[in-house]
């Protein structure tokens, strides 16, 4: 591609105010409107400072920025440009939203999870977001640790993070986030928290659990639900966590001696091979497997607290690689062990499937990532909590508005959803009483972009 003109002859003047450049907000924050976002922020968060006034606008402010593609707070700005003033209401300054989010005390942040967990319930009754709840569920729990490097952050810390397959020690916070997904549907962000860098894996995710396996039944989660998680999850707060609400658990268990000893005792001819239909990478030494045998024994874990419980110990074993030379192999094989324990009535080949399925997580990390949680923007802890929280909400939203469209956006990635329909420029006209919105002539995604848009805002009836 090249320029049509000389370059002399290409001028630039930032002076049209019928211009905006992200023209699928209006659908996308309609849906939200629909929903109904502000006001359950509104009943939810309860300001007493001046500055926290009018929290379900500024609330829904932030998500139409971080939907618009915003990962700061200076970045908000995005709102304000040409004919934004004309399309919307509440079009705040950064420096507005910035200081409302540090008005936000820790009692405030628990607030507005409430309230995000409110908005997923009720997008979920609005649009197809979680097709086949009614049969199946998983509730997947994980954290991650989002480096920071200012000195003034409340709650930095050092704590333990994976770099390149390597384990190394990041100052920074730590996010947990649990989700929720089914079969047929991309996962949705059901519950968040923040803790401090330091903090444990597994810190606050029994109760976080609970909030989750609550919104996925207030989702339309009537069918069976599982919840899954790794090895840093694997301990008897969580399962009884799962036990206590009535749903099944599949949660990887650490190594250690009566493990072991378990193991060795299932019988040789109780391994059954499977290969995978996609290679999988080995999160120890990152080579690539395909085969694998997997075997279940019966497991009583946690035996010595009062969450002693009895169930299957499905194990998954992969053979070591030898780099021995022709003709120098080992005399017997030696293999590498990985352990869950489940109370599903899978077969132990489907269980395994299942279990490997919760690295769906990853995508919402990877999604999220790309997107709002780029950074922690602001130096108090709360209000990082609240943009975690505020992250969550953009995430379901712009999810939502994918599933009424159809399968390609409803697992679409974030970034996907806005280069596509969130950051299209348009220019505002009105005729006969409506704003009618130009935009670009031939854009490759104009039928979808239409789909959404009739789907918040149909055309009057008669014309």
């Amino acid at each position: 591609m090249r320029l049509l003109h000389a370059g002399r002859a290409v001028g630039a003047v930032f002076d049209e105010e019928n211009l905006v450049s992200c023209a699928g907000l209006v659908p996308v924050m309609g849906l939200a409107e629909q929903v109904g976002l502000a006001g359950l922020v509104e009943a939810r968060v309860r300001p007493d400072m001046s500055t926290g006034s009018n929290p379900g606008g500024k609330a829904a402010a932030v998500v139409a920025g971080m939907c618009a593609g915003a990962d700061s707070i200076d970045d908000l700005d995005v709102l304000r440009h040409g004919g934004m003033g004309r399309l919307f209401t509440g079009v705040y300054a950064p420096s507005t939203l910035g200081s409302f989010l540090r008005f936000f005390t820790w009692g405030h942040a628990t607030q507005l999870e409430a309230a995000g967990r409110d908005l997923l319930t009720a997008l979920a009754a609005v649009t197809p977001l979680l097709p086949g709840a009614a049969t199946q569920t998983y509730v997947d729990v994980d954290s991650l640790l989002r480096r920071v490097y200012g000195h003034d952050k409340q709650g930095a810390s050092f704590g333990h993070a994976k770099v390149g397959g390597y384990r190394v020690r990041l100052r920074g916070l730590s996010p947990l986030i649990a989700t929720i997904s089914t079969d047929r549907s991309a996962p949705v962000i059901a519950a968040t928290r923040l803790r401090g860098g330091s903090a444990g894996s597994s810190r606050g995710a029994a109760s976080l659990i609970t909030q989750a396996i609550r919104t996925a039944r207030a989702c339309g989660a009537t069918g069976r639900v599982l919840v899954r998680a790794d090895s840093a999850f694997g301990s008897g707060a969580v399962v009884s966590a799962c036990r206590n609400a009535g749903v099944n658990y599949s949660v990887t268990l650490q190594t250690n001696p009566k493990i072991r000893a378990a193991v060795t005792a299932i019988d040789d001819t109780a391994w059954t091979p499977v290969r995978y239909p996609h290679a999988v990478q080995d999160p120890d030494t990152g080579d690539w497997i395909s085969d694998a045998q997997v075997a279940e024994t019966g497991y009583t874990a946690f035996e010595t607290s009062s969450h002693k419980v009895t169930a299957r110990l499905v194990v998954r074993r992969v053979k070591e690689r030898n780099p021995a030379p022709p003709g120098q192999e080992a005399l017997f094989p030696l293999w590498r062990h990985h352990v869950f324990l489940t109370d599903t009535d899978e077969s132990t080949v489907d269980a395994d499937l299942t279990h490997r399925r919760h690295a769906v997580v990853e995508q919402v990390f990877a999604d999220v990532i790309d997107g709002p949680l780029a950074h922690l923007p602001s130096g108090r802890f709360a209000a990082n909590a609240a943009w975690l929280t505020l992250t969550a909400m953009a995430h379901n939203v712009l999810r939502a508005a994918g599933t009424l469209i159809g399968p390609r956006y409803s697992t679409a990635r974030a970034a996907t959803i806005r280069r596509h329909l969130i950051n299209i420029p348009a220019r505002i006209a009105h005729r006969a009483r409506r704003v009618i919105l130009h935009l670009p002539d031939r854009w490759p995604w104009q039928q979808p972009w239409q789909s959404l848009f009739d789907h918040i805002h149909p055309p009057p009836t008669g014309i």
